[in-house]
């Protein structure tokens, strides 16, 4: 009988992830998906009380999580508080913002909040977990929350597609600067996700159809449809892919 090969495991089990805005949406979800698959989750972001609210609902059901409070665009925050938890071998990059609107009615405030989040506070937190990964020799997954917005355009949202064009810039980019010490980047692609950033969106009946008009699927995502892929990349089970991007877009950019 044939020797059969045995399927990478979507385990993570001894593992350590850091998933930033994790108090809410993606981000929570993405947490308590990792938690759920082995990992030790660190949650990140402003609101203590959230993200210490969303570690002990973690524990309740029997998984590891802890908080860490922590300003992403704090660039000697996100230094002090990674160099001195221990090495983490999955970074969730998930932080991030919009501001739409017309292109001419864009201001340099609303920009550098925008670019200063979504691209900035990402570039400064991966080379943070990077540079830990690396002075331990641990591998690793980096795994940015990318959008669609990243493969395409789309009307009132320059901003917000100029940071996500340059984050998976970065993701292809990193991928090579870090292939050497077995540290893969990948970055994942919504479409829009129900949560409680997108709801006032959605509030617009006109814009809620517009948007179904072009996702193929004819629904809006839920933050469910992105933790598969979210595990998938953390874990072994992605061994071979880097520089990546997995677009979960119900079929937006595929016309």
């Amino acid at each position: 009988m044939p020797e059969l090969p045995v399927a990478p495991s979507f385990r993570l089990d001894g593992k350590r992830a850091l998933v930033t805005g994790a108090g809410r949406g993606i981000g929570l979800a993405a947490a308590a998906a990792l938690a759920e698959h082995g990992a030790s989750v660190t949650l990140a972001a402003r609101s203590l009380d959230e993200i210490e609210a969303a570690a002990a609902a973690i524990r309740a059901r029997g998984f590891a999580a802890e908080a860490m409070q922590l300003d992403v665009t704090d660039l000697a925050a996100i230094g002090e508080r990674i160099t001195r938890a221990a090495p983490f071998d999955i970074l969730l990059n998930n932080a991030g913002c919009n501001r739409p609107g017309p292109y001419v009615d864009a201001t340099p405030e609303d920009f550098d909040a925008v670019m200063g989040l979504n691209v900035r506070a990402a570039y400064f937190v991966a080379q943070s977990v990077a540079k830990r990964m690396i002075a331990a020799e641990r591998k690793g997954s980096i795994i940015h929350m990318s959008s669609q917005m990243g493969h395409v355009g789309g009307r009132n949202r320059t901003l917000y597609c100029a940071s996500k064009w340059a984050l998976e810039g970065l993701n292809k980019a990193m991928a090579l600067d870090l292939a050497p010490y077995g540290i893969r980047s990948n970055s994942i692609a919504p479409t829009f996700i129900e949560t409680e950033m997108t709801a006032p969106f959605f509030a617009d009946a006109a814009f809620k159809t517009s948007v179904l008009d072009k996702i193929k699927l004819g629904r809006l995502g839920q933050v469910e449809d992105l933790t598969g892929a979210i595990v998938f990349l953390a874990s072994d089970a992605s061994g071979l892919m880097t520089g990546s991007s997995i677009v979960i877009d119900g079929g937006w950019t595929a016309d």
